[in-house]
């Protein structure tokens, strides 16, 4: 549990720039801050990257392809390389 924690946190404070990249990584107490704004349109999933800065763009890469203007990391996993799911969100 302790290590999904840190690539969470890995992935939430990668600073690499995607300009091309619209979906920004929303976390989750953002999420629950304002609830109303968001409506969930779908889940996506990353598997095979190397560094967290990798799959964020991944990440992003997806919620994009869904339409999405957010994404919120709900699980992450390591072993040998990095595993994430993540919940994808527009604005209502």
């Amino acid at each position: 549990m302790k290590l999904a924690q840190i690539v969470i946190t890995a992935i939430a404070l990668s600073t690499v720039s995607f300009g091309a990249i619209s979906a920004e990584l929303l976390t989750k107490e953002a999420l629950k801050e304002n609830p109303e704004m968001y409506t969930k349109i779908g889940t996506i999933v990353t598997d095979g990257e190397m560094a967290p800065s990798d799959a964020k763009e991944e990440l992003s890469k997806k919620a994009d392809e869904k339409g999405g203007e957010f994404f919120v990391v709900t699980s992450a996993d390591t072993d040998r390389k990095i595993h994430a799911t993540a919940d994808v969100y527009k604005k209502k």
